[in-house]
C-alpha cells in the first residue's frame, strides 16, 4: 500500500515463460498488495512458471483475446479485487519492476504526497 491505497500489479502475459520469473521477483512486494497474471493462451510454459512462482491470482484465457482483450481482463480483475491503483507490468521485462513505486506514487493527490512527506521527516 501507498497512502492507504491498495496496489495491484497486473501482468498481461503471452509466451513470457523465459522472463516471467525474473520480472516477478523484482516486484516490490513491500508496497504491492496483489499480483494478477492473465495468460492469453500462451504456447510456452508461462502458466507453469506463474504457478511455480507463487503469483496470487492467475487467469488463463480459453482462447487468445489479443493484447487489448488481455488488458481488459487485467484491469477488470484488479478492480474486482478492490485495487485503488492498478499498475500494468509487462512480464517480458520491457522495463524493471523497480519503477513501480514511482509509477504508483504519481497517482496520489498532491496533498497526500505532501502529507506523507511531512510524516517521514
Amino acid at each position: 500500500m501507498i497512502g492507504e491505497k491498495k496496489i495491484a500489479v497486473v501482468l498481461p502475459a503471452f509466451n513470457a515463460g523465459m522472463t516471467l520469473e525474473k520480472t516477478y521477483k523484482e516486484i516490490p512486494m513491500d508496497i504491492v498488495d496483489l499480483v494478477i497474471l492473465v495468460d492469453d493462451k500462451s504456447r510456452d510454459y508461462t502458466l507453469k512458471v506463474a504457478q511455480e512462482s507463487g503469483i496470487g491470482q492467475i487467469i488463463r484465457h480459453d482462447q487468445n483475446l489479443g493484447y487489448g482483450g488481455n488488458q481488459k481482463t487485467c484491469y477488470n480483475k484488479g478492480l474486482e479485487l478492490g485495487a485503488d491503483i492498478v499498475v500494468m507490468l509487462h512480464p517480458d521485462y520491457q522495463y524493471t519492476p523497480k519503477l513501480i513505486p514511482a509509477m504508483a506514487g504519481h497517482t496520489l493527490p498532491i496533498s497526500s504526497y505532501i502529507s506523507l512527506q511531512y510524516e517521514w521527516h
